[in-house]
């Protein structure tokens, strides 16, 4: 009673051979018949004939698998030798992106930058400012003064300082802009790109993101830039300082990158089992005293 007609299953012959090679999928060889006017069927179905005849739509080329590149050996995981940065925009201030600069390792919130222009000059600016917040700028100068380039490679028998900084980011132009390279080679800072069209290689400067932007909706509702500019830097403080962070063990970014992450959460260890111990002491204290006769009978 259902059966296909023969017109049918020649029409879907049909559409194999005039458009197999661009939909390459029976799914929209089944759509092509109908926005054809030619056939109306089920992918199912189209996927049965052809099998029937035995063609084989031929499946479109895959990106090859690629790995994410590692950091580093000479990169330990500490605080300001990882450091990893991009630009967002905000909903009501769209034209006037902002870039931040995070410690990858104890996820402090550095610096941020908010400008209508994304070049390498914004980038300049945003690692000048964090490498002197840090106390890293006088680092810089020294190197700078250096009589020789800093160098991981061993030169003759000598071998000469690791960079100062890894700074990670993904592939965008005033990331990889011949004056940002000339800038981070003369601060002795190597850079590591994420693979193009991976943002889960960012995956760190994304949550920050996501984070400020559910956390604190307003900022998306701000449409002046010195407002936006003021209300990051309080939302900063606040992320830094009061924001417990699960990524660092419940700890504020600031108390990690402070050296303070370890203590505290070593003290709430610490609490966690002498708080154990006390209710395991109380149950079993009540236990032993109903257990005597006459400790509970009234007066």
């Amino acid at each position: 009673m259902h059966g296909l007609l023969d017109w049918e299953v020649a029409a879907i012959l049909e559409l194999f051979e005039q458009w197999g090679e661009i939909d390459r999928s029976h799914r929209k060889l089944a759509h092509r018949g109908s926005y054809t006017r030619r056939v109306w069927v089920s992918p199912a179905t189209v996927l049965r004939v052809l099998a029937a005849n035995g063609l084989v739509l031929k499946a479109p080329p895959r990106a090859g698998r690629s790995e994410r590149q590692p950091f580093p050996e000479w990169a330990t995981y500490t605080r300001n030798t990882i450091w990893i940065y991009d630009a967002t925009q905000f909903r009501r201030c769209k034209d006037t992106p902002a870039l931040a600069i995070m410690d990858l390792v104890t996820r402090k919130w550095i610096c941020e930058i908010v400008s209508a222009e994304q070049t390498t000059t914004q980038v300049q600016v945003a690692f000048t400012d964090a490498l002197e917040m840090e106390g890293l700028l006088e680092l810089v100068e020294a190197r700078q003064d250096a009589p020789a380039p800093a160098s991981l490679f061993p030169l003759g028998d000598a071998v000469q300082s690791p960079p100062i900084l890894l700074a990670v980011s993904d592939n965008g132009p005033q990331m990889t802009s011949g004056s940002t390279r000339e800038f981070m080679a003369m601060c002795a800072i190597v850079q590591h790109f994420g693979r193009p069209g991976t943002p889960t290689d960012q995956a760190w400067i994304e949550s920050l993101f996501g984070h400020v932007k559910a956390e604190w909706p307003h900022l998306d509702e701000i449409p002046d830039p010195e407002t936006l500019r003021a209300e990051l830097a309080r939302v900063r403080h606040e992320y830094n300082t009061v924001r417990l962070h699960a990524a660092i063990g419940y700890v504020t970014p600031d108390d990690e990158h402070q050296g303070r992450g370890e203590r505290i959460r070593a003290a709430r260890r610490r609490g966690m089992w002498l708080a154990r111990q006390k209710r395991i002491d109380y149950h079993r204290t009540r236990r032993v005293q109903s257990q005597l006769p006459g400790l509970n009978d009234a007066d």
